[in-house]
């Protein structure tokens, strides 16, 4: 089997940490950057999360667990979706972490996507993640 590929993509938000942390974690703020997607979690450790939308005229339900919490600092879960058209084994799963890193009233979030199954994957992986997270950061400077 060929080695796994991370995807990595990073932005700078002018917010505090904890400021950033609501909006990764809340219902309401986060259908505003995440394609309209609704997610529910209790955001404690083994706990389930799920992802519900609609995605080029397709209903989805991405699932996937809460592996580590250190608010507002690292987010760790688990991320499977049946749209890839992959089994819904562990190994098809991957780990989505977010980094928060303060610093002077702004922080820098780093996030990854690991078990991308070559570079291309990554990329476009990255791409996504990129448009994801700038939408986080209007979000987040809009209030």
């Amino acid at each position: 089997m060929a080695k796994r590929v991370v995807a990595t993509s990073e932005i700078e938000v002018a917010a505090s940490a904890e400021r950033v942390w609501q909006a990764l974690t809340d219902p309401e703020q986060v259908a505003q950057y995440f394609l309209g997607s609704t997610v529910e979690s209790s955001w404690k450790e083994g706990s389930p999360i799920t992802w519900t939308g609609e995605w080029k005229g397709k209903p989805y339900e991405d699932k996937g667990e809460v592996k580590f919490v250190d608010k507002p600092h690292r987010l760790v879960v688990t991320h499977f979706s049946p749209l890839a058209g992959e089994p819904d084994k562990p190994e098809n799963y991957h780990h989505l972490s977010y980094e928060l890193h303060e610093s002077n009233g702004h922080t820098r979030i780093v996030f990854t996507q690991d078990n991308n199954p070559d570079e291309e994957a990554a990329k476009h992986s990255k791409e996504n993640w990129d448009t994801m997270l700038a939408g986080l950061k209007k979000v987040v400077e809009k209030g």
